[in-house]
């Protein structure tokens, strides 16, 4: 029987409570905003399925890639709808164009990330591009094997705990199977980006004088290049809430590691050890790496972990040069080291459930005071001076 007493134990990817055979496993929110497996004791019959399809629990030996490559779509236009290269669009495409089944995230109506699959190729654009909260994945897994049994081609896309989860709940190879991951930083609580989402439609609401909807998100807009995205948010009222990473109060609590989940401070899914058959990711770095392949439109990275991966990688369609795995990973350090907790993420999620206020709690425990900002930046300034001291003096 599955039991959680440790949340850095759990990825809530949901295998357990989808293999169940009595289906006597929820998945329940906790306070922080993340789901984890309750179990009906009562109707737990003591099988172990749970255990025995749990990634985290039993995970798999980390696996490096075949070949990695520097890599983006030939078409303009998706890759600049993309996160990175678009290269994501390309094997969807060809996995609709066989008659098969795509997985990814979607927003729903409330714009929570979930998980769904799509049969036709306009639904592909609804999974294109990053979502940086924790996807629901739901039955996605039960849906895919559903498919995989009835000998379709299914790509599915996620990230590394998700895949590592969709394999452990399978427990077996199909080979009508693609299945696509990330390097992942971590996901985020659902309840932090909902509050937020709320902040700014009441917000704009104000601005605007009438009730304002959302009607896009892009967490990574890349209409002033590749390196300089933002998180653009298009209300129904016409205007478009437009911040670089930094400026923005949610992405502040993403990149600051204060409200990822606990298991991605301890990701057990690092290392290829998803056995995903592809790998991509953002090529930081490639400006020094080859300087030829940036125009700042977006470059991936890609892995090929599998020869099946290899044989599905559409090479025709996209400007690949191959690159090795260090110059991947020593600009993306997520592949292989697990994100550290924020020092004030138990205040943040305290000071949250107080205010009710994403925008407040940052300010009052993420934003360092004007007295500490001016303290950090002497000093900065200070060591600056003794280094060209010394320089001087050697």
């Amino acid at each position: 029987m599955i039991h959680i007493t440790d949340k850095e134990n759990c990825c809530g990817c949901s295998s357990c409570a989808q293999r169940c055979p009595k289906q006597c496993i929820t998945m329940q929110c906790d306070s922080e905003g993340f789901l984890y497996p309750t179990v009906d004791t009562a109707q737990c019959i003591d099988c172990g399925l749970c255990e025995k399809v749990c990634p985290v629990i039993t995970p798999s030996q980390p696996r490096d890639p075949q070949k990695v490559y520097a890599s983006y779509n030939k078409d303009e236009e998706t890759r600049l709808k993309s996160s990175s290269g678009g290269i994501f669009t390309l094997l969807a495409q060809q996995t609709i164009d066989k008659g098969g089944v795509v997985f990814g995230v979607r927003f729903d109506e409330h714009w929570m990330p979930i998980f769904d699959y799509t049969l036709t190729g306009d639904g592909i654009a609804a999974f294109r591009g990053s979502k940086y909260v924790q996807a629901t994945v739901g039955n996605a897994y039960r849906q895919a094997e559903a498919f995989l049994k009835e000998g379709r081609e299914v790509l599915f896309s996620g990230t590394p705990c998700q895949i590592a989860g969709l394999k452990h709940y399978l427990r077996k190879e199909y080979s009508n199977l693609l299945t696509v991951d990330i390097i992942c930083h971590g996901v985020p609580s659902p309840r932090v980006w909902g509050m937020y989402v709320d902040e700014l439609c009441a917000k704009e609401s104000r601005r605007s004088k009438q009730k304002a909807t959302i009607q896009s998100v892009s967490f990574r807009d890349k209409s002033r290049g590749w390196k300089s995205f933002h998180i653009s948010i298009a209300f129904s009222t016409g205007h478009t809430y437009k911040r670089l990473f930094h400026r923005d109060y949610y992405m502040r609590t993403f990149v600051g590691d204060a409200t990822l989940r606990p298991s991605c401070y301890d990701c057990k899914a690092k290392i290829g050890r998803s056995h995903s058959d592809i790998t991509i990711a953002d090529f930081w770095g490639i400006h020094v790496v080859d300087p030829s392949l940036d125009d700042d439109k977006g470059c991936g990275a890609i892995f090929i972990n599998t020869p099946k991966g290899d044989s599905c990688y559409p090479y025709g369609q996209c400007i690949n040069s191959e690159k090795s795995l260090h110059d991947v990973v020593s600009n993306n350090t997520s592949y292989h080291t697990s994100s550290q907790p924020h020092p004030k993420r138990e205040r943040f999620f305290a000071t949250l459930q107080q205010t009710n206020s994403v925008t407040r709690s940052v300010q009052k425990v993420l934003i360092p005071s004007l007295a500490r900002r001016i303290l950090a930046r002497i000093k900065r300034h200070a060591l600056s001076l003794i280094r060209k001291i010394r320089k001087s003096l050697n």
